[in-house]
């Protein structure tokens, strides 16, 4: 007997004693070997031990268990060899995020038995390319550790750090993977939905699952920010395929209601979407189901490390006011800022404003002097910075002669999804105080002090940033464009 069908006699004996209890070694004599051995090879080809696929089936089946009328969760609890109902209800939360007395049809994590149908080269080398790839929180070797709650979440927010720095590569790397046709033939179809959905989807549903149980644990002591379980939810979406991308909806139920569907090289392209790069910020020409899962990723990384992260970088200026606004239709007007050989003079500011100060008649309500920048829609890797000075006005405003103007919704226009102009009127608005330079001060930051901090207080609160097709910021200068800038508007999606 080969160790496929070892391993397969074994799983069979799993799935058929999930109701009894079972030991290592009743399930290595399946496979004609010892229990140490056993365990090493499953993990191997699996990707998990022994004992978190004999929880992840029984928690499955508990919870289809627990939908049948007249069903009790203790009853449940010991059907499937819990000792009490408290360790059912705390491994059930783990494992599907919510407790089994309000366990939901929709909200189910199914974990689906294993089958083995590749050979030994390809279903091993790649499953551990890809599963093992990614940075996955250690929550488990934590819970044995004498942390203060403090400590605790200190140590998943330095994971969530790592975590930013490593991901992206990997899922470039399942990008690439997903496009080379050479990968896609009929006989690795089997090994490759092993790979993508109960290896890679499956290990991000559990570690949500685990992340979202232990911040809970730590909640009460004020620690947590509670943004994150808004970023748990919206990953956990997309990993079950019920995805907030709407042009994705349609190839996402196919692959997910039949991975046959991967087939299509044109379907793939769409799962696949486009390399983003170390930082996964680069533009891509297909924006496809892999990008949304890395994006999905960072927004849960970035709500646990960014408050802190955008807490410091405020060492020499503070913080005002941070809210964020919603405008009706408005329309900026102004002129570029020429730089380089031909720069802006104060005659150019004053004149430019002189004719603004004139139409009393259209201010928007947001009266400041600003520079607006924006990227017309594309992404700042692939088109530079264009900068104007002037201000917002109401929609309906006459455009001077010799003057620009970009006009905004308060939602996205019907074509929301053509790039650039008309921008959306929500931003979020911060007023900062402190020495000037120190405002203004580019070292240290990828753009300067308002901006990062700007932007970092907002991916920690876990608002849509709709990066890149109706991405802009603005200057504000609260005291006329002849004094510092001291407040920021960063767009926002609400």
């Amino acid at each position: 007997m080969n160790w496929i069908q070892s391993l397969s006699k074994s799983i069979q004996y799993i799935e058929d004693h999930l109701t009894d209890r079972i030991s290592i070694d009743e399930i290595s004599k399946q496979a004609y070997t010892s229990g140490s051995h056993f365990q090493l090879l499953f993990h191997l080809v699996f990707g998990m031990t022994v004992g978190e696929y004999i929880r992840n089936r029984r928690l499955t089946l508990a919870a289809l268990d627990l939908m049948k009328p007249g069903s009790k969760i203790i009853d449940v609890a010991m059907h499937y060899q819990y000792d009490t109902q408290e360790s059912f209800s705390k491994a059930f939360t783990r494992f599907h995020g919510f407790p089994p007395s309000k366990v939901q049809p929709d909200k189910i994590r199914m974990f689906h038995p294993l089958t083995i149908k590749v050979t030994v080269q390809g279903g091993f080398e790649m499953s551990r390319s890809f599963i093992d790839g990614f940075y996955w929180s250690d929550i488990k070797n934590q819970e044995d550790e004498l942390l203060s709650e403090s400590e605790r979440y200190k140590r998943i927010v330095k994971w969530a750090v790592e975590a930013r720095n490593h991901n992206p590569n990997v899922f470039d790397a399942l990008t690439e993977w997903i496009l080379d046709d050479s990968e896609w033939t009929d006989d690795k179809l089997a090994e490759n939905e092993q790979i993508l959905m109960q290896g890679v989807l499956a290990r991000f549903r559990s570690q949500n699952a685990q992340l979202r149980a232990y911040l809970k644990d730590i909640e009460s002591s004020g620690v947590v920010n509670k943004a994150v379980f808004n970023a748990l939810d919206r990953f956990d979406d997309e990993l079950s395929g019920k995805t907030n991308y709407h042009d994705l909806k349609d190839v996402i139920s196919k692959m997910f209601a039949d991975f046959s569907a991967m087939r299509d090289r044109n379907l793939r392209e769409k799962i696949a979407g486009g390399k983003t790069g170390p930082s996964g910020a680069d533009s891509v020409e297909v924006f496809g189901y892999v990008n949304a899962l890395k994006e999905c990723d960072a927004r849960v990384q970035w709500t646990l490390f960014m408050p802190d992260f955008a807490e410091k970088q405020q060492k020499d200026i503070k913080v005002e006011k941070f809210e964020y606004v919603k405008m009706p239709a408005m329309r900026f007007i102004g002129k570029e800022t020429c730089e380089g050989d031909d720069p802006y003079t104060v005659d150019d500011h004053k004149k430019l404003f002189s004719v603004l100060d004139t139409m009393t008649d259209h201010k928007s309500g947001f009266d400041y002097d600003v520079i607006f920048q924006h990227h017309y829609g594309r992404g700042v890797d692939v088109e530079r910075p264009h900068r104007f000075r002037g201000r917002f006005m109401r929609a309906d405003t006459p455009v001077p002669e010799g003057f620009a103007f970009f006009d905004f919704t308060p939602q996205r226009a019907k074509n929301g999804l053509v790039a650039g102009p008309p921008y959306i009127s929500q931003f979020a608005y911060a007023v900062f105080s402190g020495d000037a330079e120190a405002i203004h001060k580019s070292e240290g930051y990828d753009i300067d002090a308002m901006y990062d901090i700007t932007r970092n207080i907002i991916l920690g609160q876990d608002v849509n940033i709709p990066y890149p097709d109706k991405y802009w910021t603005a200057e504000v200068f609260l005291d006329g464009y002849d004094n510092y800038s001291t407040a920021y508007m960063f767009s926002v999606e609400l």
